[in-house]
């Protein structure tokens, strides 16, 4: 009966972060990612295992010139078109998640969309949604199939041979989700047991370079490692320390453990091609840090559920 009641409570984390009344595929969700037969595919990070380049402080953006638009700009373009596209996230509860009961995106992040979107048009609705994975947030990019990708993204140098980023809008750390009943106390606990993450994220290289020796266990979304968690597929998951509060928010038979295993500042991914934007995007969120609006939606989305307060991250800026 335990089983099935966690089985159940995965059902629902599932049904709330995802399209409301769908069921789950288990066999799609359980088969994410086996390892391939020489073990690979559990632990593989890149192609060549490369380290990541060296940019220095990869969290100081293009300064922001105001919120005009000229004649010919990427916001220009993106006027005329009449709308904003946008990569995000639909199975991130307090970040970006589709809420069951009206089907509409909401969450932290999605404000963050919304605020481009209002200062561009006047409506925060004239937004063009595209849910994306984790893996696919660099491709969408530099394919050209978003303006913008605002999903949870750390900056590092990596991801900047690629892509720019705006300036830093949220700063979050590596943790660790297990059982309540667990003994674990952190990753250093976990060696040689599988513990789950996204592909293309920053805390599956984490899991893989831990002295540990845990075993990295690759999923398509968040929600796919709770449930294989739950089933006893994986013995945790790991991943900045929001993401699992939105899960120890909706299931009370977890918990988070461990120290802070990195810094995972946030910023909002656009192409490399598009620096105008970069430096727009920047004003827009020097405006919302100073006139309340970042503090309005982190207390509503992040401090009321988890108790810890937070102000918005001072900007780091170049010529």
């Amino acid at each position: 009966m335990k089983r099935v009641a966690l089985l159940l409570t995965a059902l629902t984390v599932l049904t709330a972060c995802g399209a409301p009344g769908r069921p789950v595929d288990l066999a799609m969700v359980t088969s994410v990612d086996r390892p391939t037969p020489d073990g690979s595919g559990a632990g593989k990070i890149s192609e060549n295992n490369a380290p990541a380049p060296d940019c220095g402080d990869p969290t100081v953006s293009l300064r922001p010139n105001g919120l005009a638009t000229s004649d010919g700009s990427t916001m220009d373009k993106i006027k005329k078109r009449g709308r904003l596209i946008a990569g995000v996230d639909q199975n991130t509860f307090l970040f970006g998640f589709r809420n069951p009961a009206t089907g509409n995106l909401e969450g932290f992040d999605i404000d963050m969309v919304r605020q481009i979107a209002k200062a561009l048009f006047g409506d925060e609705n004239k937004v063009q949604y595209k849910a994306i994975s984790s893996r696919d947030r660099e491709r969408v990019l530099t394919d050209g199939e978003v303006d913008i990708v605002v999903r949870t993204y750390t900056i590092n140098c990596e991801r900047l041979q690629k892509i720019a980023f705006s300036s830093v809008y949220y700063v979050t750390g590596q943790r660790v989700l297990v059982d309540k009943r667990s003994a674990v106390k952190g990753l250093e606990d976990l060696g040689g047991k599988k513990v789950c993450a996204n592909f293309g994220s920053t805390s599956l290289t984490a899991i893989a370079k831990h002295p540990a020796k845990p075993v990295p266990w690759q999923a398509v979304n968040w929600s796919d490692c709770l449930v294989m968690m739950q089933q006893g597929q994986v013995d945790a998951m790991s991943t900045d320390e929001l993401i699992l509060a939105g899960m120890a928010a909706q299931d009370p038979t977890v918990k988070i453990v461990g120290p802070k295993l990195s810094e995972e500042p946030y910023g909002i991914g656009i192409p490399k091609t598009n620096p105008d934007m970069v430096r727009y995007v920047n004003a827009v969120l020097d405006k919302i840090r100073g006139d309340g609006t970042w503090q309005r939606s982190y207390d509503a989305w992040v401090g009321s559920r988890t108790g810890e307060a937070a102000s918005p991250p001072a900007p780091k800026y170049r010529d």
